[in-house]
């Protein structure tokens, strides 16, 4: 009988589990993909200049600022964007080192 408690909490250990993993697997973010509408809303790769990051902003300067989809950089998640010149700094948060790696590899 004591056995069957045991096993039953195992298995019930494992279900929980499972299911957590599902969870944390579904809320990931595909940085790559999240990368390449980036540089597409900021004109596509011949429109980047030059970009660096700090910290969590990301700071592009463009050939022409105006093809820019601001709106579109926003809707990916930017908390923030200032136009200054031909520069735009992105608030993008915590994940900035992700997806300097990935533009790294678009370029």
């Amino acid at each position: 009988m004591f056995d069957n408690y045991v096993i039953e909490y195992i298995l019930i250990a494992i279900v929980l589990f499972v299911i957590a993993l599902a969870i944390v697997r579904s809320k990931k973010k595909d940085f790559k993909i999240d990368a390449n509408k980036l540089v597409e809303a900021l004109g596509g790769k011949s429109n980047i200049v030059d970009y660096e990051f700090n910290k969590s902003r990301f700071i592009v300067t463009l050939k022409d600022v105006t093809i820019a989809n601001k709106e579109a950089i926003q809707k990916l998640g930017a908390r923030g964007i200032v136009e200054i010149d031909n520069q735009l700094k992105i608030i993008i948060g915590d994940n900035a080192e992700q997806i300097k790696r990935c533009i790294k590899d678009l370029k």
